[in-house]
C-alpha cells in the first residue's frame, strides 16, 4: 500500500548492510515497448517495470492497435507490426518518454493522432521535436509548444534534420526509433553538444538488438529504413533508481548491494557510482551487481562534478550533500530545468528549507553543508524529489516527504523496499 503524505522519515539506528533489488529500468521498458510494437511478430519483454510511466506507454500503444499480454508481474508479450492511428486522444499523464516516443511514432502513421497529458505535462516543452518533424514533412499542431498536440502523420520523409542537443536526449531517441519507418535514410544532425548522451547510446544498442540499423555519424546519427524483428528481451534494473540505495550506503557508512545491475550495464547512470567513489565510498562491480560501502560517518567528502550525462541522479547527490564535510558543486545541468519540474530550482528551494546554504546559476548549484533543519520537503509531483530526500531522512532526523505517492511514476514499490531496510535493523516501519 502506498503511504499517504506527509510522511515522516525515521533515521536508521545503525549503518545498514542490505541487498536492495530495484525494479526494471523505465528507460529500457519504454524503449522496448516502442521497438516491439514496430517489430514483426511476438516479442517477450522480461523484467519490465510496471509504473505510471510504463502504464501510460502501454495504454498508448494499445490504443494504437498493439496487443500486449501480461504473462507475469514483470513479463509482457507484445504482438507487433499492427500499429494504427488511435481513434481518440492518447493520455500520457506526465510521462516524458511516452509523449515524445509516441509523437515520433505517430508521425509514421496516416491520419491525425492526438496526445494530451496532465497539468504538469502542459508545462513540458516538446517544440524541439515537433520542429524536427516539420523538417521531415510532418505537421504538428501544438499551440503552446507543450502538450496537448496533434500529429498529422503518414508523411514522415527521410533526409536531414537538425535538432538542438542541449534540450533532451529523448527527442533524439524518439526520432532514432521511429526513423526505421521512413522511406529513405534519416540523418539527424546535432546542433551543439548532446545532453545525456549515454541514453542515446542505449537507444542505438536497442535498435540494433531489434534488427534495426542506426549508427553515430561525425555530427549526429544515421538511421536506415528497416523492419524491426521480434525479440526476447531482458530489461536490466533501473540505474537511476539504484542511485537511491547506493547513495544511502555512501551517506550512512553502510554497505548496500544492488543485484543484477552489473559492470556491463547499458544505462549511463551507473556512472553515479564514480561520483560516490569521489566522496570516499568504496565501489565494487561485477556481472552479479554493484556494491557500495560508505566511508565512516562524518567522513563523506563533498565533490565538484559535471553531471551533464547523468542528470537524473543530480538530486540523489544533492540530497546527501548536507552530510558531507565540504561543499558539493554540481555543474552543467541546465537540462534538468525542463524535467517533471524545474529540478534545479526545486532542489535549491528544498535544500534551503532544510537549512542549507545553496548558491546557483542557470546550469549549476553549490551546496555548503550545515546542520539539517527539520522540514517538510515539497515534491512538486516529482518522483525523484521524494526518493532522493527520503535517503537524507534515513541518515538525519527531521525530514518529512510531502507527497510520497508521487514515486508511483517510476518506482511504485519504493516505500515497501525502504520498509525492508527498517525491518533488517529490527526497526518499526514508520508507515
Amino acid at each position: 500500500m502506498m503511504p499517504a503524505g506527509p510522511l515522516a522519515i525515521a533515521p536508521l539506528h545503525t549503518a545498514p548492510t542490505v541487498t536492495w533489488a530495484v525494479p526494471g529500468s523505465k528507460s529500457l521498458t519504454n524503449r522496448a515497448l516502442i521497438l516491439a510494437a514496430m517489430a514483426d511478430g511476438r516479442s517477450v519483454l522480461r523484467g519490465v517495470l510496471e509504473s505510471d510511466d510504463t502504464t501510460h506507454m502501454r495504454a498508448g500503444l494499445e490504443a494504437m492497435g498493439v496487443r500486449i499480454e501480461t504473462l507475469s508481474d514483470d513479463c509482457w508479450a507484445v504482438h507487433g507490426g499492427t500499429v494504427t492511428p488511435p481513434e481518440g486522444p492518447i493520455f500520457v499523464g506526465n510521462s516524458g518518454t511516452t509523449v515524445r516516443f509516441l509523437t515520433a511514432l505517430c508521425a509514421t502513421l496516416p491520419g491525425t493522432s492526438q496526445l494530451q497529458g496532465d497539468e504538469h505535462m502542459a508545462k513540458r516543452p516538446i517544440s524541439d521535436l515537433t520542429d524536427a518533424l516539420l523538417q521531415l514533412g510532418v505537421n504538428c499542431d501544438c499551440a503552446t509548444g507543450c502538450p496537448p498536440l496533434q500529429v498529422h502523420g503518414g508523411t514522415m520523409n527521410g533526409g536531414t534534420v537538425h535538432m538542438r542537443g542541449d534540450r533532451s536526449s529523448q527527442y533524439f531517441s524518439a526520432l532514432l526509433m521511429a526513423g526505421a519507418g521512413a522511406p529513405s535514410p534519416l540523418e539527424i544532425a546535432i546542433d551543439g553538444a548532446l545532453v545525456s548522451q549515454p541514453y542515446v547510446a542505449m537507444t542505438l544498442r536497442m535498435i540494433r538488438d531489434f534488427g534495426g540499423s542506426a549508427e553515430q555519424a561525425p555530427d549526429g546519427f544515421v538511421v536506415q529504413p528497416a523492419a524491426y524483428q521480434a525479440h526476447d528481451y531482458l530489461i536490466e534494473p533501473d540505474a537511476s533508481a539504484a542511485s537511491y540505495p547506493l547513495a544511502l550506503a555512501a551517506a550512512s557508512g553502510g554497505t548496500v548491494t544492488v543485484p543484477r545491475l552489473g559492470q556491463h550495464a547499458l544505462q549511463g547512470d551507473v556512472a553515479f557510482t564514480e561520483v560516490l567513489a569521489g566522496m570516499g565510498a568504496q565501489v565494487s562491480s561485477s556481472d552479479a551487481g554493484i556494491t557500495v560501502r560508505g566511508p565512516a560517518r562524518g567522513q563523506l567528502r563533498g565533490v565538484d562534478v559535471d553531471m551533464h550525462h547523468i542528470s537524473d541522479t543530480v538530486m540523489s547527490l544533492a540530497a546527501i550533500a548536507p552530510l558531507a564535510t565540504s561543499p558539493t558543486t554540481i555543474r552543467n545541468v541546465a537540462n534538468i530545468r525542463i524535467k517533471e519540474t524545474d529540478r534545479l530550482a526545486a532542489t535549491v528551494a528544498e535544500l534551503r528549507r532544510l537549512g542549507q546554504t545553496v548558491e546557483h546559476g542557470d546550469d549549476w548549484l553549490r551546496i555548503s553543508p550545515g546542520p539539517v533543519s527539520a522540514a517538510t520537503v515539497e515534491c512538486y509531483a516529482d518522483h525523484r524529489m521524494a526518493m532522493s530526500f527520503a535517503i537524507l531522512g534515513l541518515c538525519t532526523p527531521g525530514v518529512t516527504i510531502a507527497d510520497p505517492a508521487c514515486v508511483a511514476k517510476t518506482y511504485p514499490r519504493f516505500w515497501a523496499d525502504l520498509g525492508a531496510v527498517y525491518r533488517a535493523q529490527e526497526m518499526e516501519v514508520p508507515w
